[in-house]
């Protein structure tokens, strides 16, 4: 009897091995195209995997804010998330190299070999902190928005301009050019425009359109403050508990659908952008000496963060991937 318990035991213990359900926060809305791939990996995952593998998606900031979905993970409440920019830094401050304002200058391409060219090193970080990186992916460029009409960097004195709360770089950016800042959650800003506690945000073309800010803003800045970039990251915890030849087939399929994602965002991006114009939103110009002034801001942000936000290695990194 007791060698068929243990039996028994034994064979439980193999089982809970081999079979895992991964439930991912995700602030993005059904029916995006993000979603739809999202929904179509974890199909072929549960079927590449004979149903031991299955992913449930959160869409809609269901789970709420990120920080939230990154409490939840850390709680094994759930077990991943798809994390923008500012949550990749909370997780390790050097993702957000490839994010710091004006390093690009527009380039969408420049700075997506970047991103690729610093991944290993990048996941090697996120290891460390008790992640399992899925796949990087391109949000886009981002775009300053507004209430009010910004022609130039004076006319952004007294406009109330939303920050994530807890982004550091923009905080940084806002405070070295003396605005003034508005720190929400991001489910916050759409009522906040409505509301008028903020007058101006910033996102790539599609997010703005997605989140249905484009319905609450007159004026788009037609200069690029910075790149943003996504992951999706499961925990460790829950990646060691799917035997290896199934993280193999997982890391294979979700590679395939990040580069699918990739191609969807960009295009989402260009008709986002089509269609904020011709929703009347006006297209603003900086002049010259402005988008000048700008960019000297690269240099005080990554003087600034070194040491509290980057490293120094992440620093010299981003040099040299550049």
């Amino acid at each position: 009897m007791k060698n068929i318990f243990l039996g028994f035991l034994l064979f439980c213990s193999i089982n809970s091995l081999q079979a895992a359900r991964i439930k991912v926060g995700v602030l993005a809305p059904e029916g995006t195209n993000w979603a739809k791939h999202m929904k179509a990996m974890a199909k072929e995952i549960k079927k590449a995997t004979d149903g031991k593998v299955k992913f449930k998606f959160y869409f809609g900031g269901a789970q709420g804010d990120e920080a939230d979905v990154l409490r939840k993970v850390r709680i094994n409440q759930l077990q991943g998330g798809i994390f923008t920019g500012k949550t990749l830094g909370d997780i390790h401050g050097d993702i957000r190299t490839v994010e710091i304002p004006f390093v690009f200058g527009g380039d969408r391409g420049k700075a997506w070999s970047t991103v690729e060219k610093l991944t290993p090193y990048f996941n090697d970080k996120i290891e460390e902190k008790g992640f399992q990186n899925l796949g990087f992916f391109e949000i886009g460029l981002v775009y300053f928005v507004s209430q009010k009409k910004t022609e130039s960097l004076k006319a952004l004195n007294g406009v109330k301009i939303w920050s994530w709360e807890g982004d550091r770089i923009v905080e940084t950016m806002i405070k070295k050019m003396n605005l003034v800042s508005v720190p929400l959650p991001l489910p916050d800003v759409l009522s906040s425009l409505s509301t008028g506690i903020i007058e101006a945000a910033y996102a790539p073309a599609m997010p703005i359109v997605a989140l249905q800010w484009s319905s609450k803003v007159k004026y788009l800045v037609d200069f690029p403050i910075a790149y943003s970039v996504g992951s999706f990251l499961i925990s460790n915890k829950a990646w060691k508990k799917i035997k290896p030849a199934h993280q193999t087939l997982i890391s294979k399929i979700s590679k395939k659908y990040m580069a699918k994602v990739n191609e969807a965002n960009i295009e989402d991006n260009k008709q986002a952008l089509e269609i904020i114009k011709s929703n009347g939103v006006e297209v603003l110009k900086f002049p010259e000496a402005d988008e000048t002034k700008a960019k000297t801001l690269k240099t005080e942000i990554m003087t600034k963060l070194k040491g509290k936000l980057f490293t120094e290695e992440g620093l010299s990194k981003l040099k040299a991937a550049i």
